[in-house]
Protein backbone atom coordinates (compact mmCIF):
# COMPACT_ATOMS: atom_id res chain seq x y z
CA UNK A 1 0.00 0.00 0.00
CA UNK A 2 1.21 3.31 -0.73
CA UNK A 3 1.80 5.68 1.73
CA UNK A 4 -0.64 7.99 2.85
CA UNK A 5 0.23 11.53 1.11
CA UNK A 6 3.23 12.31 -0.84
CA UNK A 7 5.29 13.63 1.97
CA UNK A 8 8.43 11.27 2.87
CA UNK A 9 6.97 8.17 4.79
CA UNK A 10 7.57 4.53 6.33
CA UNK A 11 5.00 2.09 6.89
CA UNK A 12 4.86 -1.00 8.43
CA UNK A 13 1.89 -3.26 9.65
CA UNK A 14 1.57 -4.44 12.83
CA UNK A 15 -1.60 -2.54 13.75
CA UNK A 16 -4.95 -3.29 14.12
CA UNK A 17 -7.15 -4.69 10.74
CA UNK A 18 -11.32 -4.89 11.10
CA UNK A 19 -14.56 -4.38 10.09
CA UNK A 20 -17.06 -2.11 11.34
CA UNK A 21 -20.23 -1.01 9.70
CA UNK A 22 -19.86 -1.91 6.24
CA UNK A 23 -15.94 -0.76 5.71
CA UNK A 24 -12.76 -2.66 6.45
CA UNK A 25 -10.71 -0.43 8.77
CA UNK A 26 -6.57 -0.60 8.54
CA UNK A 27 -4.44 1.10 11.34
CA UNK A 28 -0.62 0.83 10.54
CA UNK A 29 2.67 2.07 11.54
CA UNK A 30 3.55 5.51 10.09
CA UNK A 31 6.13 7.94 10.18
CA UNK A 32 4.69 11.03 8.57
CA UNK A 33 8.54 12.72 8.36
CA UNK A 34 10.68 10.73 6.72
CA UNK A 35 11.22 7.43 4.65
CA UNK A 36 13.20 5.77 7.73
CA UNK A 37 11.49 4.11 11.10
CA UNK A 38 10.94 6.78 13.65
CA UNK A 39 8.01 9.25 15.26
CA UNK A 40 5.95 6.02 15.36
CA UNK A 41 1.78 7.22 14.72
CA UNK A 42 -1.17 5.02 13.90
CA UNK A 43 -2.27 5.94 10.19
CA UNK A 44 -5.66 4.96 9.08
CA UNK A 45 -7.12 3.49 5.93
CA UNK A 46 -10.33 2.48 4.48
CA UNK A 47 -11.78 0.16 2.07
CA UNK A 48 -15.41 -1.35 1.03
CA UNK A 49 -13.29 -4.37 -0.55
CA UNK A 50 -9.60 -4.82 0.92
CA UNK A 51 -8.33 -3.47 -2.52
CA UNK A 52 -9.46 -0.01 -3.49
CA UNK A 53 -8.24 1.88 -0.25
CA UNK A 54 -8.60 5.21 0.90
CA UNK A 55 -6.94 7.42 3.46
CA UNK A 56 -7.87 9.24 6.86
CA UNK A 57 -6.57 11.51 8.83
CA UNK A 58 -4.07 9.33 11.93
CA UNK A 59 -6.12 7.65 14.23
CA UNK A 60 -3.75 8.10 17.30
CA UNK A 61 -0.40 9.84 16.97
CA UNK A 62 1.48 11.31 20.52
CA UNK A 63 -0.30 13.57 22.79
CA UNK A 64 -0.14 12.25 26.46
CA UNK A 65 2.68 11.53 28.92
CA UNK A 66 1.78 7.39 28.19
CA UNK A 67 2.21 7.70 24.53
CA UNK A 68 4.64 10.95 24.24
CA UNK A 69 6.99 8.69 22.54
CA UNK A 70 5.37 7.14 20.60
CA UNK A 71 2.19 5.17 19.45
CA UNK A 72 3.33 1.38 18.73
CA UNK A 73 1.73 -1.57 17.63
CA UNK A 74 -1.62 -2.97 19.02
CA UNK A 75 -4.87 -4.71 17.70
CA UNK A 76 -8.32 -3.91 17.68
CA UNK A 77 -11.32 -5.45 19.13
CA UNK A 78 -15.39 -5.40 18.76
CA UNK A 79 -17.02 -4.93 22.23
CA UNK A 80 -20.07 -6.92 22.75
CA UNK A 81 -22.17 -3.80 22.18
CA UNK A 82 -20.50 -2.80 19.11
CA UNK A 83 -18.06 -0.76 20.17
CA UNK A 84 -14.66 -1.15 18.51
CA UNK A 85 -11.55 -0.29 20.91
CA UNK A 86 -7.78 -0.11 19.98
CA UNK A 87 -5.50 -1.14 22.54
CA UNK A 88 -1.80 -0.08 21.58
CA UNK A 89 1.49 0.02 23.12
CA UNK A 90 2.64 3.80 23.87
CA UNK A 91 6.08 4.76 25.15
CA UNK A 92 6.65 6.76 27.90
CA UNK A 93 8.61 9.27 29.38
CA UNK A 94 10.62 6.72 31.00
CA UNK A 95 10.99 4.96 27.59
CA UNK A 96 9.04 2.17 29.03
CA UNK A 97 6.45 0.26 27.27
CA UNK A 98 2.97 0.45 28.60
CA UNK A 99 0.04 -0.74 27.12
CA UNK A 100 -3.01 1.89 26.60
CA UNK A 101 -6.52 1.99 24.54
CA UNK A 102 -8.40 4.66 22.64
CA UNK A 103 -12.10 4.63 21.86
CA UNK A 104 -13.78 6.03 19.14
CA UNK A 105 -15.08 10.09 19.71
CA UNK A 106 -18.00 9.03 17.38
CA UNK A 107 -19.75 5.64 16.60
CA UNK A 108 -22.35 7.18 14.38
CA UNK A 109 -19.10 8.04 12.36
CA UNK A 110 -18.20 4.78 10.34
CA UNK A 111 -15.07 5.80 9.04
CA UNK A 112 -14.18 6.51 13.10
CA UNK A 113 -12.25 9.43 11.97
CA UNK A 114 -11.22 10.51 15.51
CA UNK A 115 -10.39 8.54 18.58
CA UNK A 116 -10.07 9.45 22.21
CA UNK A 117 -7.63 8.22 25.17
CA UNK A 118 -8.84 7.66 28.56
CA UNK A 119 -7.33 9.09 31.63
CA UNK A 120 -7.03 6.08 33.37
CA UNK A 121 -4.27 4.69 30.77
CA UNK A 122 -2.07 2.97 31.15
CA UNK A 123 -4.45 -0.02 31.38
CA UNK A 124 -1.38 -2.38 31.77
CA UNK A 125 2.35 -1.41 32.96
CA UNK A 126 5.25 -3.36 33.52
CA UNK A 127 5.87 -4.88 37.01
CA UNK A 128 8.92 -5.73 38.12
CA UNK A 129 8.75 -9.25 36.20
CA UNK A 130 8.65 -7.89 32.90
CA UNK A 131 11.28 -5.97 30.71
CA UNK A 132 9.56 -2.65 30.44
CA UNK A 133 12.05 -1.90 27.45
CA UNK A 134 10.66 -5.44 25.39
CA UNK A 135 6.89 -5.62 26.51
CA UNK A 136 4.64 -4.34 23.52
CA UNK A 137 1.86 -5.13 20.54
CA UNK A 138 -1.40 -6.59 22.80
CA UNK A 139 -3.36 -8.94 20.71
CA UNK A 140 -7.12 -8.97 20.11
CA UNK A 141 -8.93 -9.24 22.97
CA UNK A 142 -11.30 -12.93 23.60
CA UNK A 143 -14.29 -13.49 25.84
CA UNK A 144 -14.01 -16.88 28.23
CA UNK A 145 -17.01 -18.42 29.63
CA UNK A 146 -15.50 -17.08 33.55
CA UNK A 147 -16.63 -13.80 31.97
CA UNK A 148 -13.45 -12.44 31.51
CA UNK A 149 -11.46 -10.54 28.46
CA UNK A 150 -8.16 -11.92 28.18
CA UNK A 151 -5.07 -10.69 26.00
CA UNK A 152 -1.57 -11.10 25.42
CA UNK A 153 1.10 -9.33 25.41
CA UNK A 154 5.08 -10.18 23.76
CA UNK A 155 8.09 -10.09 25.80
CA UNK A 156 10.89 -11.72 26.63
CA UNK A 157 13.44 -12.83 29.08
CA UNK A 158 17.30 -13.28 27.79
CA UNK A 159 16.50 -15.55 25.23
CA UNK A 160 12.69 -16.50 26.19
CA UNK A 161 9.75 -15.02 24.10
CA UNK A 162 6.95 -14.49 25.97
CA UNK A 163 3.24 -14.37 25.53
CA UNK A 164 2.55 -12.84 29.01
CA UNK A 165 -1.66 -13.16 29.79
CA UNK A 166 -3.59 -10.53 31.09
CA UNK A 167 -7.51 -10.77 32.18
CA UNK A 168 -10.26 -8.15 32.91
CA UNK A 169 -13.68 -7.83 33.47
CA UNK A 170 -14.63 -4.07 32.63
CA UNK A 171 -11.44 -3.81 29.91
CA UNK A 172 -10.07 -0.97 32.00
CA UNK A 173 -8.38 -2.94 35.11
CA UNK A 174 -6.45 -6.07 33.87
CA UNK A 175 -4.27 -7.97 35.87
CA UNK A 176 -1.61 -10.76 34.98
CA UNK A 177 -2.08 -14.00 35.08
CA UNK A 178 0.11 -16.49 37.18
CA UNK A 179 1.44 -18.16 34.59
CA UNK A 180 2.02 -16.98 30.67
CA UNK A 181 0.21 -18.24 28.00
CA UNK A 182 2.90 -19.74 26.42
CA UNK A 183 7.00 -19.25 25.96
CA UNK A 184 9.85 -20.17 23.73
CA UNK A 185 13.26 -20.42 23.44
CA UNK A 186 13.32 -18.03 20.41
CA UNK A 187 14.15 -14.30 21.01
CA UNK A 188 12.24 -11.94 21.90
CA UNK A 189 8.25 -12.22 20.65
CA UNK A 190 7.11 -9.46 18.90
CA UNK A 191 3.16 -8.90 17.34
CA UNK A 192 1.84 -12.17 19.07
CA UNK A 193 -1.78 -13.33 17.51
CA UNK A 194 -3.79 -15.70 18.56
CA UNK A 195 -7.27 -16.91 17.44
CA UNK A 196 -9.42 -20.03 16.47
CA UNK A 197 -9.45 -21.84 13.13
CA UNK A 198 -12.24 -24.41 12.21
CA UNK A 199 -11.82 -27.82 11.97
CA UNK A 200 -12.34 -30.16 9.37
CA UNK A 201 -15.48 -32.35 9.56
CA UNK A 202 -16.80 -30.11 11.90
CA UNK A 203 -20.34 -28.51 11.53
CA UNK A 204 -19.09 -25.40 9.67
CA UNK A 205 -17.00 -25.39 6.79
CA UNK A 206 -12.95 -25.96 7.85
CA UNK A 207 -12.45 -22.72 5.59
CA UNK A 208 -14.74 -20.40 7.06
CA UNK A 209 -13.11 -17.76 9.80
CA UNK A 210 -14.08 -17.87 13.67
CA UNK A 211 -14.66 -14.51 15.24
CA UNK A 212 -12.50 -14.47 18.79
CA UNK A 213 -15.69 -13.48 20.30
CA UNK A 214 -17.41 -16.80 19.85
CA UNK A 215 -15.17 -18.60 21.96
CA UNK A 216 -16.73 -18.26 25.11
CA UNK A 217 -19.06 -20.51 23.47
CA UNK A 218 -17.98 -24.25 24.73
CA UNK A 219 -19.97 -25.70 21.51
CA UNK A 220 -17.81 -23.53 19.21
CA UNK A 221 -14.61 -24.57 20.81
CA UNK A 222 -14.85 -28.03 20.33
CA UNK A 223 -14.93 -27.37 16.83
CA UNK A 224 -12.15 -25.40 16.77
CA UNK A 225 -8.30 -25.32 17.16
CA UNK A 226 -6.12 -22.06 17.79
CA UNK A 227 -3.34 -20.45 16.43
CA UNK A 228 -0.70 -19.08 18.20
CA UNK A 229 1.54 -16.53 16.12
CA UNK A 230 4.54 -14.86 16.74
CA UNK A 231 7.30 -12.20 15.17
CA UNK A 232 10.60 -13.06 16.22
CA UNK A 233 12.69 -10.11 16.33
CA UNK A 234 15.87 -11.75 16.02
CA UNK A 235 15.45 -13.78 12.56
CA UNK A 236 12.31 -11.17 11.45
CA UNK A 237 10.26 -14.28 10.35
CA UNK A 238 7.19 -15.16 11.46
CA UNK A 239 6.20 -18.95 12.68
CA UNK A 240 2.93 -19.94 14.42
CA UNK A 241 1.80 -23.51 15.56
CA UNK A 242 -1.40 -24.67 16.11
CA UNK A 243 -3.55 -26.50 18.94
CA UNK A 244 -5.60 -26.37 22.37
CA UNK A 245 -6.84 -24.05 24.55
CA UNK A 246 -7.57 -24.86 28.04
CA UNK A 247 -9.72 -21.95 28.88
CA UNK A 248 -10.19 -23.13 32.42
CA UNK A 249 -6.34 -23.53 33.03
CA UNK A 250 -5.25 -20.70 31.03
CA UNK A 251 -3.10 -22.50 28.89
CA UNK A 252 -2.23 -23.06 24.64
CA UNK A 253 -0.29 -26.20 24.03
CA UNK A 254 0.38 -26.41 20.96
CA UNK A 255 -0.21 -30.09 19.01
CA UNK A 256 3.15 -32.54 18.82
CA UNK A 257 3.04 -32.32 14.92
CA UNK A 258 4.02 -28.06 15.00
CA UNK A 259 7.90 -27.91 15.57
CA UNK A 260 7.58 -25.19 18.85
CA UNK A 261 11.08 -23.10 17.99
CA UNK A 262 13.25 -21.55 15.44
CA UNK A 263 12.62 -23.96 12.72
CA UNK A 264 8.56 -24.06 12.95
CA UNK A 265 6.10 -23.18 10.18
CA UNK A 266 6.20 -19.81 8.58
CA UNK A 267 3.35 -17.61 7.57
CA UNK A 268 5.57 -16.90 4.80
CA UNK A 269 9.30 -17.78 3.88
CA UNK A 270 10.23 -14.31 2.70
CA UNK A 271 10.31 -10.70 3.13
CA UNK A 272 7.12 -11.05 5.61
CA UNK A 273 6.81 -9.89 9.05
CA UNK A 274 4.39 -8.18 12.37
CA UNK A 275 1.78 -9.46 10.45
CA UNK A 276 -1.93 -9.42 12.05
CA UNK A 277 -5.63 -10.69 11.24
CA UNK A 278 -8.89 -10.37 11.94
CA UNK A 279 -12.36 -12.09 11.43
CA UNK A 280 -14.04 -10.25 8.42
CA UNK A 281 -17.60 -10.62 9.84
CA UNK A 282 -18.91 -9.88 6.14
CA UNK A 283 -17.79 -12.85 4.81
CA UNK A 284 -16.89 -15.83 7.22
CA UNK A 285 -13.60 -15.28 7.30
CA UNK A 286 -9.79 -14.83 9.09
CA UNK A 287 -7.84 -12.05 7.01
CA UNK A 288 -4.25 -12.37 7.32
CA UNK A 289 -1.96 -8.83 6.73
CA UNK A 290 1.76 -9.16 6.61
CA UNK A 291 4.36 -6.53 6.38
CA UNK A 292 7.10 -6.19 3.05
CA UNK A 293 10.04 -4.39 4.30
CA UNK A 294 12.33 -2.54 1.61
CA UNK A 295 15.54 -4.57 0.30
CA UNK A 296 16.46 -1.23 -1.52
CA UNK A 297 18.96 1.02 -0.47
CA UNK A 298 18.08 3.95 2.17
CA UNK A 299 19.20 6.19 -0.83
CA UNK A 300 16.56 5.11 -2.97
CA UNK A 301 14.18 4.93 -0.43
CA UNK A 302 14.82 8.13 0.43
CA UNK A 303 14.71 9.49 -3.38
CA UNK A 304 11.05 7.84 -3.88
CA UNK A 305 10.04 9.07 -0.74
CA UNK A 306 8.23 6.24 1.16
CA UNK A 307 9.23 2.46 2.38
CA UNK A 308 7.56 -0.52 3.56
CA UNK A 309 4.45 -1.85 1.91
CA UNK A 310 1.53 -4.17 2.66
CA UNK A 311 1.47 -7.55 1.53
CA UNK A 312 -2.10 -8.63 -0.41
CA UNK A 313 -4.46 -9.60 2.07
CA UNK A 314 -5.22 -13.49 2.40
CA UNK A 315 -7.57 -15.42 3.68
CA UNK A 316 -6.13 -17.77 6.16
CA UNK A 317 -7.72 -21.14 6.68
CA UNK A 318 -6.35 -24.76 8.98
CA UNK A 319 -5.96 -27.55 5.88
CA UNK A 320 -8.17 -30.58 6.07
CA UNK A 321 -5.41 -32.83 7.51
CA UNK A 322 -5.07 -29.96 10.05
CA UNK A 323 -0.95 -30.34 9.59
CA UNK A 324 -0.63 -26.54 8.80
CA UNK A 325 -2.18 -23.21 7.18
CA UNK A 326 -3.48 -22.69 3.98
CA UNK A 327 -3.22 -19.18 2.68
CA UNK A 328 -4.28 -17.93 -0.28
CA UNK A 329 -4.76 -13.68 -1.59
CA UNK A 330 -8.64 -12.75 -0.99
CA UNK A 331 -11.10 -13.05 -3.95
CA UNK A 332 -11.06 -9.85 -4.28
CA UNK A 333 -7.86 -9.67 -5.85
CA UNK A 334 -9.85 -10.82 -8.76
CA UNK A 335 -11.16 -8.17 -9.74
CA UNK A 336 -8.12 -6.67 -10.90
CA UNK A 337 -7.61 -8.70 -13.49
CA UNK A 338 -7.94 -7.81 -17.26
CA UNK A 339 -6.11 -8.99 -20.65
CA UNK A 340 -5.53 -12.85 -20.44
CA UNK A 341 -3.26 -15.03 -22.20
CA UNK A 342 -2.86 -18.75 -21.79
CA UNK A 343 -0.80 -21.96 -22.54
CA UNK A 344 -1.55 -24.89 -22.18
CA UNK A 345 0.05 -29.02 -22.75
CA UNK A 346 3.25 -27.25 -23.44
CA UNK A 347 6.55 -29.71 -22.50
CA UNK A 348 9.38 -28.01 -21.64
CA UNK A 349 12.50 -30.33 -21.86
CA UNK A 350 15.31 -30.26 -19.75
CA UNK A 351 17.69 -27.47 -20.00
CA UNK A 352 14.79 -25.50 -21.83
CA UNK A 353 12.64 -22.39 -21.55
CA UNK A 354 9.83 -20.23 -23.85
CA UNK A 355 8.66 -16.50 -22.92
CA UNK A 356 4.95 -16.11 -22.45
CA UNK A 357 3.53 -13.29 -24.24
CA UNK A 358 0.68 -11.13 -25.15
CA UNK A 359 0.16 -9.17 -21.97
CA UNK A 360 2.41 -7.13 -19.95
CA UNK A 361 3.73 -9.42 -17.16
CA UNK A 362 4.99 -6.25 -14.64
CA UNK A 363 1.81 -6.03 -13.20
CA UNK A 364 0.27 -9.09 -13.34
CA UNK A 365 -1.33 -12.65 -11.38
CA UNK A 366 -0.10 -15.88 -12.60
CA UNK A 367 -1.31 -19.20 -12.32
CA UNK A 368 0.35 -22.13 -13.41
CA UNK A 369 -0.01 -26.04 -13.34
CA UNK A 370 2.92 -28.37 -13.79
CA UNK A 371 2.89 -31.80 -14.53
CA UNK A 372 6.50 -34.15 -13.57
CA UNK A 373 6.68 -36.78 -16.22
CA UNK A 374 9.36 -38.65 -14.49
CA UNK A 375 10.87 -38.84 -10.73
CA UNK A 376 13.70 -41.08 -11.05
CA UNK A 377 16.23 -37.99 -11.69
CA UNK A 378 15.29 -36.58 -8.19
CA UNK A 379 18.92 -35.77 -6.20
CA UNK A 380 19.49 -37.59 -2.52
CA UNK A 381 17.85 -35.15 -0.05
CA UNK A 382 20.45 -34.54 3.30
CA UNK A 383 18.10 -34.76 6.37
CA UNK A 384 20.37 -32.58 7.75
CA UNK A 385 18.62 -30.19 4.94
CA UNK A 386 15.49 -30.05 6.60
CA UNK A 387 16.36 -27.33 9.01
CA UNK A 388 17.59 -24.97 6.43
CA UNK A 389 15.56 -24.41 3.25
CA UNK A 390 16.76 -21.10 2.57
CA UNK A 391 20.59 -22.61 2.74
CA UNK A 392 19.58 -25.62 0.09
CA UNK A 393 17.68 -22.89 -2.07
CA UNK A 394 20.94 -20.75 -2.00
CA UNK A 395 23.66 -23.61 -2.59
CA UNK A 396 21.29 -25.28 -5.40
CA UNK A 397 19.87 -22.28 -7.01
CA UNK A 398 17.98 -21.25 -9.99
CA UNK A 399 21.32 -21.52 -11.79
CA UNK A 400 22.73 -24.70 -10.98
CA UNK A 401 21.21 -27.49 -12.93
CA UNK A 402 19.55 -30.79 -11.15
CA UNK A 403 17.81 -33.90 -11.93
CA UNK A 404 13.90 -32.93 -11.24
CA UNK A 405 14.08 -29.37 -11.28
CA UNK A 406 14.95 -26.47 -10.87
CA UNK A 407 11.40 -25.74 -12.80
CA UNK A 408 9.05 -22.44 -12.59
CA UNK A 409 9.36 -19.22 -13.80
CA UNK A 410 11.88 -16.43 -14.47
CA UNK A 411 9.68 -13.22 -13.54
CA UNK A 412 11.14 -8.98 -14.15
CA UNK A 413 13.19 -10.82 -16.32
CA UNK A 414 14.91 -8.36 -19.21
CA UNK A 415 14.94 -9.28 -22.68
CA UNK A 416 18.37 -10.61 -22.53
CA UNK A 417 18.18 -13.04 -19.32
CA UNK A 418 20.65 -10.59 -17.95
CA UNK A 419 17.90 -9.47 -15.11
CA UNK A 420 15.67 -12.04 -13.69
CA UNK A 421 13.79 -13.08 -10.50
CA UNK A 422 13.05 -17.43 -10.55
CA UNK A 423 10.23 -19.08 -8.62
CA UNK A 424 10.32 -22.38 -8.49
CA UNK A 425 10.44 -25.90 -7.67
CA UNK A 426 13.06 -28.30 -7.07
CA UNK A 427 12.57 -32.19 -5.95
CA UNK A 428 14.44 -34.54 -3.80
CA UNK A 429 14.62 -38.20 -3.12
CA UNK A 430 14.85 -39.65 0.30
CA UNK A 431 14.47 -43.37 -1.05
CA UNK A 432 12.57 -44.88 -3.64
CA UNK A 433 9.29 -43.75 -3.18
CA UNK A 434 9.28 -40.44 -0.52
CA UNK A 435 10.89 -37.42 -1.56
CA UNK A 436 10.98 -33.86 -0.89
CA UNK A 437 9.53 -30.76 -2.88
CA UNK A 438 11.63 -27.61 -2.21
CA UNK A 439 10.36 -23.99 -3.17
CA UNK A 440 12.53 -20.78 -3.98
CA UNK A 441 12.48 -17.71 -4.95
CA UNK A 442 15.96 -16.28 -5.71
CA UNK A 443 16.19 -12.62 -6.75
CA UNK A 444 20.24 -12.94 -6.93
CA UNK A 445 20.13 -11.69 -10.44
CA UNK A 446 17.25 -9.08 -10.00
CA UNK A 447 19.65 -6.41 -10.74
CA UNK A 448 23.10 -5.66 -10.85
CA UNK A 449 23.27 -2.60 -8.31
CA UNK A 450 25.62 -4.22 -5.63
CA UNK A 451 23.63 -2.56 -2.57
CA UNK A 452 20.30 -4.26 -2.93
CA UNK A 453 19.93 -7.14 -0.68
CA UNK A 454 18.94 -9.88 -2.76
CA UNK A 455 19.23 -13.17 -0.36
CA UNK A 456 17.10 -16.41 -1.74
CA UNK A 457 14.40 -17.55 0.24
CA UNK A 458 12.72 -21.23 0.66
CA UNK A 459 10.30 -23.55 1.96
CA UNK A 460 9.55 -26.97 1.61
CA UNK A 461 6.30 -27.66 0.37
CA UNK A 462 3.61 -30.17 1.80
CA UNK A 463 2.56 -32.48 -0.94
CA UNK A 464 2.96 -35.84 -2.00
CA UNK A 465 4.63 -35.88 -5.81
CA UNK A 466 5.11 -39.45 -6.10
CA UNK A 467 1.75 -39.79 -6.25
CA UNK A 468 0.17 -36.35 -8.02
CA UNK A 469 3.02 -36.03 -10.14
CA UNK A 470 1.63 -32.13 -10.16
CA UNK A 471 2.26 -29.16 -8.66
CA UNK A 472 0.83 -25.97 -8.82
CA UNK A 473 2.14 -22.23 -8.52
CA UNK A 474 0.51 -18.71 -8.78
CA UNK A 475 2.40 -15.73 -8.41
CA UNK A 476 1.53 -12.33 -7.94
CA UNK A 477 4.08 -9.86 -9.74
CA UNK A 478 3.85 -6.00 -8.89
CA UNK A 479 6.54 -3.99 -10.17
CA UNK A 480 8.97 -4.53 -6.71
CA UNK A 481 7.09 -7.18 -5.38
CA UNK A 482 6.81 -10.92 -6.19
CA UNK A 483 3.93 -12.99 -4.07
CA UNK A 484 4.25 -16.80 -4.36
CA UNK A 485 1.38 -19.09 -3.26
CA UNK A 486 2.92 -23.04 -3.96
CA UNK A 487 0.33 -26.03 -4.04
CA UNK A 488 -2.44 -23.92 -3.69
CA UNK A 489 -1.08 -21.63 -0.41
CA UNK A 490 0.86 -24.34 1.51
CA UNK A 491 4.10 -22.69 0.87
CA UNK A 492 3.97 -18.88 0.49
CA UNK A 493 7.33 -16.88 -0.32
CA UNK A 494 7.08 -12.75 -0.81
CA UNK A 495 10.30 -11.18 -2.05
CA UNK A 496 11.42 -7.44 -2.95
CA UNK A 497 13.15 -7.27 -6.09
CA UNK A 498 14.42 -3.52 -8.25
CA UNK A 499 15.36 -4.73 -11.34
CA UNK A 500 16.75 -1.33 -13.31
CA UNK A 501 16.34 -3.04 -16.99
CA UNK A 502 13.02 -5.24 -16.68
CA UNK A 503 10.70 -2.19 -15.77
CA UNK A 504 7.75 -1.44 -17.54
CA UNK A 505 7.37 -2.82 -21.22
CA UNK A 506 10.90 -4.17 -20.95
CA UNK A 507 9.85 -6.56 -18.33
CA UNK A 508 9.15 -10.22 -19.45
CA UNK A 509 8.23 -13.43 -18.11
CA UNK A 510 9.46 -16.88 -19.14
CA UNK A 511 8.97 -20.78 -17.95
CA UNK A 512 11.93 -22.55 -17.91
CA UNK A 513 13.37 -26.18 -16.53
CA UNK A 514 16.66 -26.22 -15.68
CA UNK A 515 16.53 -29.73 -14.71
CA UNK A 516 17.24 -33.10 -16.30
CA UNK A 517 14.03 -34.58 -16.34
CA UNK A 518 11.01 -33.15 -18.95
CA UNK A 519 8.23 -31.18 -17.54
CA UNK A 520 5.16 -30.26 -18.80
CA UNK A 521 3.10 -27.15 -18.18
CA UNK A 522 -0.71 -28.09 -17.61
CA UNK A 523 -2.29 -24.89 -18.09
CA UNK A 524 -0.70 -21.54 -17.55
CA UNK A 525 -3.17 -18.40 -17.11
CA UNK A 526 -1.65 -14.87 -17.22
CA UNK A 527 -3.52 -11.74 -16.48
CA UNK A 528 -2.40 -8.31 -16.50
CA UNK A 529 -3.83 -6.60 -12.82
CA UNK A 530 -5.37 -2.79 -13.33
CA UNK A 531 -4.11 -0.45 -10.42
CA UNK A 532 -6.12 -0.11 -7.95
CA UNK A 533 -7.33 3.04 -5.90
CA UNK A 534 -3.81 3.53 -3.64
CA UNK A 535 -4.56 5.38 -0.37
CA UNK A 536 -6.44 8.50 -2.14
CA UNK A 537 -6.75 11.08 0.61
CA UNK A 538 -10.45 10.77 1.59
CA UNK A 539 -12.85 14.11 0.25
CA UNK A 540 -13.76 15.74 3.43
Amino acid sequence: MAPCDSKPSYVRMDAGPMYYKGLYHLFYQYNPKGAVWGNIIWAHSVSTDLIHWVALQPAIYPTKPFDVNGCWSGSATLLPNGVPVIMYTGIDPHKNQVQNVAYPANLSDPFLREWVKPEYNPIITPDHGINASAFRDPTTAWYGPDGHWRLVVGTKENMRGIAVLYRSRDFKKWVKARHSLHAGLTGMWECPDFFPVAVAGGSRHHQSGVDTAELHDRVVAEEVKYVLKVSLELTRYDYYTVGTYDHDKERYTPDPAFPDNDYGLRYDYGDFYASKSFFDPAKKRRVLWGWANESDTVTDDRHKGWAGIQAIPRKIFLSRSGRQLIQWPVEEVKSLRSKHVNVSNKAVKGGEYFEVTGFKSVQSDVETAFTIRNLDKAEKFDPAWRTDAQGLCKKFNSHVKGGVGPFGLWLLASDDLEERTAVFFRVFKTNDTNYVVLMCNDPTRSSYESQIYRPTFAGFVNVDIAKTKKIALRTLIDHSVVESFGAGGKTCILTRVYPRKAIGDDAHLFVFNNGESDIKVTNLHAWEMKTPTMNKLLEQ
